[in-house]
């Protein structure tokens, strides 16, 4: 069985709601980040970089959230949460989540893990000043550009969608009004909507 790693108010909803969207088999382990189980040496010996989510597989761990919906999509190709068989459709899959891990999350994480780029609390307030800029302006690139719609990547349901969904939620948090951004914002409330998306809010609120 798998079991995924995660834990509340991070990027790892995307993959709990990919596991439940596919009907896997798995068990949520909450990790808390309060009493800094991420760093604990039990933590660590399942995921070295201390960060969520990790999944367990039987042939090893997978860490990353564009990995692990990449494996979920492959695992279970009936589900056909990815053009697996098109190689252009499923490079412009990867690219839409790579943006959201590399620059979107980045973006979002200078609000609370500046210490990870400086050790000058100055620079650290610098960067929070700068998160509400750069987070509209990333959601409005993938507004006009990057969203097709009725999802992400057009009419078909795909693990793009999940992730999106889950920085989506950051946004009030980071000072950005959704209401700015019509497409992601309905976007957003349809997926509350989605059955699989439900159980595991109600799990991880839990």
């Amino acid at each position: 069985m798998l079991k995924l790693f995660y834990a509340p108010g991070t990027c790892s909803l995307a993959s709990h709601i990919a596991l439940e969207e596919v009907g896997a088999a798995y068990e949520a382990r909450r990790v808390d980040f309060a009493k800094a189980e991420q760093t604990t040496p039990e933590y660590l010996a399942i995921n070295p970089k201390g960060r969520v989510p990790a999944l367990v597989t039987d042939r090893g761990v997978l860490t990353e959230t564009p990995a692990i919906l990449a494996y979920i999509a492959q695992s279970f190709p009936d589900r056909r949460l990815a053009p697996l068989d098109e190689p252009f459709a499923f490079a412009r899959l990867q690219s839409f989540l790579s943006y959201l891990c590399s620059t979107v999350h980045v973006a979002h994480a200078h609000a609370r893990r500046g210490a990870r780029w400086a050790d000058d609390p100055a620079a650290h307030e610098a960067m929070k000043a700068k998160v509400a800029s750069n987070m509209g302006d990333c959601f409005a690139l993938i507004e006009r550009d990057m969203f097709t719609g009725p999802f992400v990547m057009g009419e078909d349901y795909t693990i793009a969608d999940p992730y999106l969904f889950t920085i989506a939620n950051w946004l009030e948090a980071d000072g950005v009004d959704p209401e700015r951004f019509p497409k992601v914002l309905d976007h957003r409330n349809r997926m509350v909507a989605r059955t699989a998306v439900a159980k595991v809010l109600a799990a991880v609120q839990a």
